[in-house]
């Protein structure tokens, strides 16, 4: 059955003064610009600043006191169409040595599809270049003519890399082990199949799956609370989802759903909101806000956001904020009521304080703080 929810919304007038903008809840400083469609960020160490992507390819090094530097070289070319293009961004875990940086992407072929692919190159000294990148994931078959690619991100800290995969607008897909639509798959730091993934070994089961039945996964976490992964997803019209990512599990799409299609008539495939052999949500959302970039708050810096749930928020222009018991969301709060931006990622910083990036032409980095 459904999480119960209280739900809770604050009103915030903002009052700008030279690109800082204050709210009842927040405070709201722009850092950056003028990006265009930035889609995720991931912080370099020792203060060197962090790197951004853009949607149409561009891999970009933001630093405090120089700003936006020059489009690093080196980047894999990237299928910029619809929703696909230079998607997630994330460090290895022993980047200090092996410098290693991870993309996923848009790849298309020879009849205009596309799929997500994933791969790494090794970030020079200077930083301004990504050598010798290699692809070593490759979603499969490419069905995407521009739609639900997915492409988060998240190493689990033993060694083994999580990649959340959207159906690419086909449905059924999302169902069949033999197809890497739908999923999230988990690889090694080399890329490699785990021995242990729970479909190694099964006949007509792709080894790469890890759990399946997603639609179009936009925000990837794992919980500090209890280790587990946790993940967002977009919803068809009404029915965004909050999930959990159980090795094996099928979380339900397209038989299981609290959505409808966009044209107002039920999904063709569901049979109903609980279908017996598929998981339930964490949460969902009746109406969808259109979940995208997700981060849990365990810094000390506020500690009146210690253990909060932030997800951001492209159709509703905002930034949530969930409480949470256990697996539990028992309060909600939407902090950038008159900011106006579609949210697209949104990460703690290693200071403590909240980033975010907007998904528009003129897109912005804005760093997120409370006001009191």
């Amino acid at each position: 059955m459904p999480r119960s929810l209280i739900r809770s919304f604050i009103a915030a007038t903002f009052l700008f003064s030279a690109g800082v903008s204050w709210a009842a809840a927040l405070k709201v400083e722009v850092l950056q610009s003028k990006l265009d469609h930035p889609w995720s960020l991931a912080f370099l160490p020792h203060n060197q600043g962090m790197l951004i992507t853009l949607r149409a390819g561009q891999l970009r090094r933001w630093q405090t006191d120089e700003g936006l530097g020059d489009p690093i070289v080196g980047v894999p070319k990237v299928w910029a169409h619809g929703q696909g293009g230079l998607l997630d961004v994330v460090l290895a875990p022993d980047f200090a040595q092996s410098r290693r940086v991870w993309l996923s992407f848009a790849e298309g072929n020879s009849d205009d599809k596309a799929g997500t692919a994933v791969g790494y190159g090794t970030l020079s000294s200077n930083m301004q270049r990504l050598e010798n990148f290699k692809v070593v994931f490759r979603q499969a078959p490419k069905l995407s003519t521009g739609n639900h690619f997915g492409g988060r991100m998240v190493f689990d800290g033993k060694g083994y890399l999580f990649i959340a995969l959207g159906e690419n607008n086909q449905r059924s897909t999302a169902q069949n082990l033999d197809k890497l639509q739908g999923k999230v798959i988990r690889l090694t730091q080399d890329g490699e199949v785990p021995p242990d993934n729970p479909f190694v070994g099964k006949q007509g089961a792709r080894s790469e799956i890890w759990s399946y039945g997603h639609r179009n996964p936009q925000g990837m976490a794992f919980n500090p609370a209890n280790g587990e992964l946790w993940l967002n997803e977009h919803g068809p019209r009404g029915g965004d989802e909050i999930n959990g990512s159980q090795p094996g599990k099928n979380y339900g799409w397209p038989l299981a759903t609290w959505g409808i299609n966009y044209s107002g008539l039920p999904i063709p495939e569901a049979k109903g909101e609980i279908v017996a052999g598929t998981e339930q949500p964490l949460y969902y959302w009746k109406v969808s806000p259109a979940v995208s970039g997700m981060a849990f708050y365990n810094a000390d810096k506020f500690p009146q956001w210690k253990g909060k749930l932030f997800i951001g928020a492209l159709k509703e222009k905002n930034l949530i904020e969930l409480t949470l018991s256990g697996d539990k969301v028992t309060e909600q709060k939407r902090l950038l009521d008159d900011h106006g931006e579609r949210i697209r990622d949104v990460r703690v910083g290693p200071d403590g304080y909240l980033y975010l990036l907007t998904d528009e032409s003129d897109g912005q980095l804005l760093k997120i703080s409370p006001s009191a």
